[in-house]
């Protein structure tokens, strides 16, 4: 840090309060990136990536790690795929951005008809935005103005599932799980909204659906992460129970949101988790996979029924809503790219041969005391333990065998590329293994 940039810092800590003059002060002025999902104060170092290929990290000391987890899910075809670099390259001679509002550009209006053609029914819309957060804003906007486009404005809120994870903006938080502890500092910031466990017996749904019927009034619809609620910990739900709280959807009048951001693009091994319960939902959330893991987008679809409800000549009925980068011509030509990849190779089979390969290796885990329960679906693997694991324990097996694993709470998981060898995924489930050994 500039001696200057420390004088200044200093005055405007102490001229506050917050911080006492002196070394300690001089400590913290020098954390200048502030890291994500973390104690600052007792966060263990972290690991410097250098350079990535494949479903390899390069750290700064030369040794090489698997990245099991995909970087946030993204990944899916590998780092540094040579088909998505020569697209976004490509696209940055010729334009990297120019803004969509009153201009589009031909990634763009491409992409948007290649996700009608992909998608089921008539999702046909897409609204693009750059982060999985946002989409999920677009989604609610768009839900409760819908109803207020058709003259019932009290549709304000939405019925979401315990344990679910929607996202880190207001809305987004607002029907996450209420009891989750990444937000429970904003409970009193946050639009209330209606959580409900996901039923599992005839009298969960009778309650379930008597519950509908109560408040659907007052609801735009119920939100859904189908199958798979990944960041608080690789819940798992059945395609029937996914079958089932769609049609009370629908029964009750409500438009069905399916965010898709983690699941979608064939991670649990189809186009999209709701096609294992042959649901078509009203409003589509995606991202993650969509870029391939190289440019932040994401893109909220709608039925032609939802998008009706706005095309109208009057003014108001617009939705207003545009993040500066949206449908950005790099994204869009990552995207486009993307899709070139899940059409032209085997996504589906890999993705099998991950579960598959994962659950027989896996398996044998959940004999163990101090475990409660191994998950496989799709490329999602998790193995449930009776206690947290300790990050900072975990930096040194990491680093023993080379792959790279960040547990939620009490889970261990890998999230694997879909381009993952047989050896390099035993290598993985070997880590899991030990990872979960030595939290006994």
């Amino acid at each position: 840090m500039s001696s200057r940039h420390e004088a200044v810092a200093h005055r405007a800590a102490v001229r506050s309060g917050t911080v006492d003059s002196g070394p300690e002060f001089d400590r913290l002025a020098g954390m200048t990136l502030w890291r994500p999902y973390c104690q600052m104060r007792t966060v263990s170092e972290p690991l410097h990536v250098v350079a990535a290929e494949g479903v390899w990290l390069e750290l700064e000391s030369g040794q090489r790690i698997i990245d099991a987890l995909s970087s946030w899910w993204t990944v899916c075809h590998g780092h540094r795929h040579p088909h998505l670099v020569e697209a976004i390259v490509d696209q940055a001679h010729r334009m990297p951005h120019v803004m969509l509002g009153g201009i589009d550009h031909p990634q763009v209006v491409r992409l948007a008809d290649r996700l009608a053609q992909l998608m089921p029914g008539s999702l046909n819309h897409s609204f693009f935005c750059d982060s999985g957060s946002v989409a999920v804003e677009v989604a609610l906007k768009m839900a409760v103005q819908f109803w207020m486009n058709r003259g019932e404005p009290a549709r304000k809120r939405f019925v979401c599932l315990r344990h679910s994870y929607h996202g880190d903006t207001s809305g987004a938080m607002s029907v996450c799980d209420p009891d989750d502890s990444m937000h429970r500092h904003f409970r009193g910031f946050l639009l209330e909204q209606y959580p409900q466990e996901m039923p599992v017996d005839e009298a969960g749904w009778h309650a379930f659906a008597e519950f509908l019927a109560e408040v659907g009034g007052q609801c735009a619809g119920v939100i859904v992460e189908p199958l798979v609620q990944a960041a608080t910990g690789m819940r798992f739900h059945s395609p029937d129970q996914l079958r089932r709280l769609a049609d009370l959807t629908r029964e009750a009048g409500l438009l069905l949101i399916a965010d898709e951001i983690g699941t979608g693009f064939w991670r649990t091994g189809k186009r999209l988790a709701c096609d294992w319960a042959g649901v078509v939902p009203d409003i589509l959330c995606l991202g993650k996979s969509l870029t391939g893991g190289t440019l932040p987008m994401a893109v909220t679809m709608a039925t032609t029924e939802v998008f009706a409800a706005f095309y109208s000549e009057q003014p108001d009925h617009a939705l207003m809503h545009g993040p500066t980068y949206m449908g950005n011509p790099l994204c869009c030509a990552a995207a486009n790219a993307s899709l070139d990849l899940f059409e032209r190779e085997p996504v589906a089979e890999r993705v099998a041969a991950i579960e598959r390969m994962g659950r027989e290796w896996l398996t044998p885990l959940a004999a163990l005391p101090h475990v409660r329960e191994v998950r496989c679906r799709g490329g999602f693997l998790a193995i449930e333990t009776e206690k947290a694991f300790d990050r900072k324990k975990l930096a040194p097996l990491i680093l023993e065998h080379s792959v790279w694993l960040r547990p939620i709470g009490n889970v261990m998981y890998a999230v694997p590329p879909f381009t993952i060898t047989p050896i390099e995924l035993r290598q993985v489930v070997d880590a899991m293994a030990a990872a979960v050994s030595a939290n006994a």
